[in-house]
């Protein structure tokens, strides 16, 4: 019976367990964004399911997005990955000039249906541009940290960008990206501290020489010295992740949701979460996104051991993403790192992020379609080799 499924398997156009995995994430996540946002949405536009129905439709419209994403071969990606990541530099400019401004921060493209974020898209465009990268000089990175510094002056443009906004968050996220993609690529350790060691000094100047951000790592320092002041969300964050304990006060039973703790339908999802489903709820979910990186590492591993090299990277690439931004909405939930403005991925409410989000998965089953019933023979020749291409920041 268990070699027939096996065989039936081979059979998938697609990876149903990380299908069915981030299934449950999302049906978790639209069940918490209609709990956590009851009381602001009722305050705000006088119906208590407002933003349930706008998560409901903009993942309705992720769902349309995976359809059609799956049907683009990988080798449109490969092919204009340039072209998209300077289509993603030009929509960061646009967002400074035309952006909506919320609480101090140009991030959002008002658009028809939502306020769309580029930063998003930028992560997406991140890992398809890497992986084309890698894909071509996989050799040289490891040998030579001359093919890394090429990748300074376009990421370094983007990381401008971002700060501009500003975006703390993404930017500390795509540098990470970067660096993981490199380090799985083959390249060196060393060069984790040559990327990510000049992003955190000027992360770190940009703190010190502002007030405003000394105030907000002093909040996170100790929120309590000021629990109705700068450290009011933080304070209120753990109240509601302690009063869950081991199982929660119950679905719909938070208390901190009504109108104590601000963005708790957005950012601080998560402690609403944990206060309804306590520690054992808490641990599940942790378990559910470990569950889902496995199975993109999984992808990545048989895309590239059937000479799927670029749809290996990109599957990596968007297992990192995933995990590493969960990672720090949780710590910042809990009190482990500042405020970043990032969402829970596939939970949080926010268009933008669930839309980005199911485009970078229609990809990943792009992938593992490709490896399972399109598998490369080995060339000869490295075609990655350094001695191959001189070409322009990976084009």
């Amino acid at each position: 019976m268990l070699k027939e499924w096996q065989a039936t398997s081979k059979e998938w156009p697609m990876d149903y367990w990380l299908l069915g995995l981030v299934g449950t994430l999302m049906v978790i996540g639209l069940t918490m964004v209609a709990s956590s946002s009851v009381a602001i949405s009722e305050h705000r536009y006088g119906a208590p399911d407002h933003y349930f129905l706008r998560q409901l439709f903009s993942m309705g419209l992720g769902a349309t997005a995976v359809y059609i994403v799956f049907q683009i071969p990988l080798s449109f990606w490969e092919k204009h990955r340039l072209k998209i990541f300077l289509f993603a530099i030009f929509l960061l400019i646009a967002v400074l000039i035309f952006g909506r401004e919320i609480n101090g921060s140009k991030r959002w493209l008002p658009l028809v249906f939502i306020n769309f974020q580029p930063s998003e898209f930028m992560k997406l465009a991140i890992v398809v541009f890497m992986a084309g990268y890698l894909d071509r000089h996989a050799v040289a990175v490891q040998e030579s940290f001359e093919a890394v510094i090429r990748l300074a002056l376009p990421f370094g443009l983007m990381a401008i960008l971002l700060l501009l906004e500003p975006d703390y968050g993404s930017t500390f996220v795509i540098a990470i990206m970067i660096t993981g993609m490199l380090l799985i690529a083959g390249a060196p350790w060393r060069y984790f501290v040559l990327t990510v060691f000049p992003i955190v000094i000027i992360l770190v100047v940009l703190v010190v020489t502002s007030e405003y951000r000394m105030a907000r790592v002093s909040s996170f320092l100790d929120p309590w010295q000021d629990p109705f002041g700068a450290g009011y969300q933080l304070t209120q964050a753990l109240i509601a992740s302690g009063s869950g304990e081991i199982f929660g006060t119950g679905l719909g039973g938070s208390i901190q949701k009504l109108l104590y703790l601000p963005d708790a339908h957005t950012d601080f999802l998560f402690s609403i979460y944990g206060e309804e489903f306590g520690f054992i709820g808490v641990v599940f979910l942790i378990l559910l996104y470990l569950a889902i990186l496995h199975r993109l590492f999984r992808i990545g591993r048989k895309a590239i051991e059937v000479n799927h090299f670029f749809g290996g990277m990109v599957a990596y690439g968007i297992g990192i993403w995933i995990i590493l931004q969960a990672g720090i909405n949780m710590g910042v939930n809990l009190g482990a790192f500042p405020t970043k403005g990032l969402t829970l991925p596939f939970m949080s409410y926010g268009g933008s992020s669930i839309l980005l989000l199911c485009m970078a998965l229609a990809v990943v089953f792009r992938v593992d379609y490709e490896s399972r019933f399109y598998p490369r023979e080995k060339p000869v020749k490295d075609s990655r080799s350094e001695t191959n291409s001189n070409d322009d920041n990976g084009e």
